[in-house]
C-alpha cells in the first residue's frame, strides 16, 4: 500500500476536529456545539478510510480477502473497546449504587447490537459513560456488509462512476426511509438518530467519494478556484443551514443526507489542498496528535466527564471539562502505546 494512502492529509486533523466537537458539546455546550455532526464526521472518515483501503487491496491483488478485512478491523476496534467498556463495568459495580447496571444492557454493548437496544429500553442500565458506544454498533453494522457489497461490485465489474451511483443511491434510499419513519410513522428522535438502518447513509456518503474520483487515489483535475470560492462556500453554507434550523422534522430527516454531501465536497478540498489556509490548520500537529488518539478519547471522554463531575460539583464547567480532557488523554495515551500501536503493527502485516 501506498505511503500517500496509508497517511492521508488533514485526516487526523478531521479526526480531531469530530472528536471535539463530541467533547465540547457533552461537557455541556451542547445548544451551541453540535456533537451530533462530530458523529457524523466520524460515520463518513469511517466509510470513505474502509473503501479506500479496500479499493487499494482490490487494485493491488485483484481480490479482496474478507477475513484479512475482519482481523484487521478486529485489531483497531476491539481490544480499546473492550479494554474501557470493562473498565467502566468495574468502576460502575464498585462506585455506583447496586442495581444501577443492567446484565441486558450490558450484553447489548458487548455484542454490537447497543443503539437498538437504546431505541427500545433507553440508556438506563449501562455503565456511567458508554452511551457514545451506540455510534460503534452502526460501525459495526457497517463493517459486517459493505465488503461484501463491495466484492460484488467488483465482480459485476460496474465502473467507479455506476459504483459511486449505486452506492447514493442507497443513500437516498435511507433518506425515504427516514421520511416515512418520521412522518408516517411519528417514531421519536431517538429511533432516527441512533439505528443502523437510518444512519448508514453518513458512512455509504464516504464509501461513494472512495470509490469515483477519490481525492487521494484518483487523478483528477480540479479548478481550484471554482473550489475555492464556490464549491467549499456553499458546502460551508449547507452545513450552516443544518445547524440553524432546529426542528426535529428536518433534522432527522434531511439533515443527515445535505451533511453527508457537504462533507464530500469538504473531504476533498482538505485532502487535495491541505496547503490552503482554510485547511492547513488541521495538520497542525497537535491537532493531529489529539486525532491519533481520538478513537480511545471518544470511547473514554463521556465517562472521565460524569466521574469528574460527581466528584468536584462545584468546580465549574470549565475546570471540569479541562480536568476531564486531561485523564481522557493520559489514558487514551496509555491505550494508545500499550494496546492500539502493538494491534497496528500486527495490522501493517495483514496489509503488506
Amino acid at each position: 500500500m501506498s505511503k500517500s494512502i496509508r497517511h492521508i492529509p488533514s485526516l487526523d486533523g478531521l479526526r480531531a476536529v469530530s472528536f471535539l466537537l463530541v467533547f465540547v458539546a457533552h461537557a455541556g455546550l451542547e445548544q451551541f456545539v453540535p456533537g451530533g455532526f462530530g458523529v457524523t464526521i466520524f460515520f463518513f472518515l469511517s466509510g470513505f478510510l474502509i473503501t479506500t483501503l479496500l479499493r487499494a487491496e482490490f487494485e493491488k491483488n485483484a481480490h479482496i480477502s474478507v477475513r484479512h478485512f475482519v482481523l484487521r478491523r478486529t485489531l483497531r476496534i476491539l481490544p480499546p473497546f473492550y479494554l474501557v467498556l470493562v473498565g467502566a463495568i468495574l468502576l460502575s459495580l464498585a462506585i455506583d449504587p447496586p442495581g444501577t447496571l443492567y446484565a441486558p444492557a450490558v450484553i447489548a454493548q458487548m455484542l454490537q447490537y447497543t443503539n437498538y437496544w437504546i431505541v427500545s429500553h433507553g440508556f438506563e442500565g449501562q455503565p456511567s459513560g458508554t452511551g457514545v458506544y451506540w455510534s460503534l454498533a452502526v460501525e459495526e453494522h457497517f463493517y459486517l456488509v459493505f465488503p461484501w457489497l463491495f466484492i460484488g461490485m467488483q465482480r459485476i465489474g460496474w465502473t467507479a462512476r455506476k459504483q459511486a451511483m449505486f452506492l447514493w443511491s442507497l443513500c437516498l434510499i435511507v433518506l425515504l426511509w427516514r421520511v416515512y419513519l418520521v412522518f408516517g410513522w411519528h417514531v421519536a428522535v431517538r429511533r432516527t438518530y441512533l439505528a443502523s438502518d437510518t444512519r448508514i447513509d453518513s458512512i455509504l456518503f464516504g464509501c461513494a467519494l472512495a470509490v469515483w474520483k477519490n481525492p487521494v487515489m484518483d487523478e483528477v483535475p480540479l479548478h481550484e478556484r471554482r473550489w475555492k470560492y464556490a464549491y467549499v462556500p456553499s458546502a460551508l453554507l449547507t452545513l450552516a443551514v443544518c445547524l440553524v434550523v432546529r426542528g426535529d422534522q428536518f433534522r432527522e430527516t434531511l439533515r443527515y443526507s445535505l451533511q453527508g454531501a457537504a462533507l464530500t465536497v469538504l473531504f476533498v478540498a482538505a485532502i487535495r489542498y491541505h496547503a490552503w489556509g482554510g485547511f492547513a490548520w488541521l495538520n497542525n500537529r497537535a491537532l493531529a496528535f489529539i486525532g491519533l488518539l481520538s478513537y480511545s478519547l471518544y470511547l473514554l471522554h463521556l465517562a472521565a466527564l460524569m466521574q469528574v463531575q460527581r466528584e468536584l460539583p462545584s468546580a465549574g464547567p470549565i475546570v471540569q471539562a479541562l480536568l476531564a480532557f486531561a485523564i481522557a488523554f493520559a489514558v487514551a495515551w496509555l491505550i494508545y502505546v500499550t494496546v492500539e500501536r502493538p494491534c497496528a503493527r500486527l495490522r501493517k502485516r495483514l496489509s503488506d
